[in-house]
């Protein structure tokens, strides 16, 4: 082969090579911006959650006009569970109204301003902050079919939830009064579980079946630590370790989908 054809030779050998890399980097991204193609799978269950906290604050509402306690009670326990397997979303897509429907520990108003009456001074004297409640939760239901979801909204409020689940809920937490705390992680979990299989997992697993694997287990561990039959049998050095490590693995996946790296801001409320 003369001179000229092996340059020749080499240089379409060269950008062949070019060619390559830029089609496997392409493929790359593409896999990585996958999470926003479905990210509107997330909005049906996100509705059935604040469907149902505001069914329950309104069935709250009217319990509380009737004075009726234990039917107040069962009406916020059934409220509060539609909240937290939402929390994944409520305090980075509408911190404004989170401050008013779940503020903790300072609440004047909200969840836990009517709690701390309902199953602490054992009263019903929470008219006017039952009919916040159902104000305040019927303005997030109006605007949820128009509030954009992103998938890194998601993913951060995925890893904030985690770290709480182990730091501030495990030994009590913000229910402490009405000792749903044990619930209360059990539907956060569930949250995370959602976002995560519906969403990212699909994505991390043409990856990085691996990783993605151990993501899984992660969330399962979570779910095996708080199925005891009351709090204090919850194994909270294990708990907070899972969360822990449930967080470093939930980062490094926003990383790997081509997300930003979720931080921990905005945890307390």
């Amino acid at each position: 082969m003369t001179d000229i054809g092996v340059g020749l030779a080499r240089t379409m050998s060269s950008a062949i090579g070019m060619l390559v890399l830029v089609l496997t980097l392409g493929s790359h991204r593409a896999e990585a911006a996958a999470p926003d193609d479905v990210v509107e799978r997330y909005r049906p269950y996100l509705t059935e959650g604040i469907d149902q906290a505001l069914a329950g604050a309104r069935d709250l509402q009217s319990k509380i006009a009737a004075h009726d306690l234990a039917g107040a009670r069962r009406a916020w326990l059934a409220a509060r569970a539609g909240w937290e397997r939402s929390e994944v979303f409520t305090a980075g897509f509408v911190p404004e109204l989170d401050s008013e429907i779940d503020a903790w520990p300072n609440a004047t108003t909200g969840f836990h301003a009517i709690e701390a009456n309902l199953f602490g001074a054992g009263t019903t004297d929470d008219a006017r902050e039952a009919d916040a409640l159902v104000k305040h939760l019927s303005d997030l239901h109006n605007r949820l079919r128009s509030i954009p979801l992103t998938s890194q909204g998601l993913m951060d409020g995925a890893v904030r939830l985690a770290y709480e689940v182990g730091e501030s809920k495990s030994d009590g937490g913000e229910s402490r009064i009405s000792g749903t705390s044990l619930e209360d992680m059990r539907n956060n979990i569930a949250g995370i579980e959602f976002v995560h299989r519906t969403l990212f997992a699909a994505s991390l697993n043409a990856i990085d079946r691996e990783f993605a694997g151990a993501i899984d287990g992660k969330i399962d561990e979570l779910k095996l630590l708080v199925s005891v039959g009351d709090l204090r049998r919850v194994d909270t050095p294990k708990l907070r370790r899972a969360s822990e490590e449930l967080v470093v693995a939930l980062q490094d996946a926003a990383s790997r989908l081509g997300l930003r790296k979720s931080t921990l801001e905005q945890v307390q409320k």
